[in-house]
């Protein structure tokens, strides 16, 4: 469970922006893929906060989200309620599929093409980070 658990994880970290676009340094609106090349998320507005939804997945991310009770993986939002927490910092909730649970997230612009997603399972004392990147379009697509 931790080893799917963690593209996920990573996708809901990486995906959080401010609600006013002047405030952002970087702009982190777009198509982001987790490091094992699993997931992408795109990320952009929802009532003024930033969010993130699953618009691609491969086989085995999906058979994961099968085996965890999730029918559906694209169109999930990992990303919620992101809000700016100084320049290229962000912080809201990220939601972890595999174990139907939201858990504390923060994310960390590092470069225009890149976000380093942390998410914390235990009242921040359990946390992982990944590095996210930014891409122009879907796997195989």
């Amino acid at each position: 469970m931790m080893k799917t658990m963690l593209p996920i994880l990573a996708a809901g970290a990486l995906l959080a922006a401010g609600p006013a676009a002047a405030s952002r340094a970087v702009p982190t609106d777009g198509l982001w893929l987790n490091p094992r090349g699993t997931v992408a998320v795109r990320t952009g507005d929802c009532q003024g906060r930033l969010c993130g939804w699953i618009v691609w997945a491969d086989g085995q991310a999906m058979a994961d989200a099968r085996d965890s009770g999730i029918d559906r993986l694209i169109g999930v939002e990992l990303l919620e309620d992101y809000v700016p927490r100084g320049a290229g910092h962000w912080s809201g909730s990220v939601y972890i599929p595999d174990i139907g649970h939201r858990f504390a997230s923060t994310i960390t612009q590092i470069g225009t093409d890149a976000m380093k997603v942390q998410g914390c399972l235990v009242g921040g004392f359990i946390c992982k980070s990944q590095i996210w990147q930014r891409i122009a379009r879907l796997p195989n697509g």
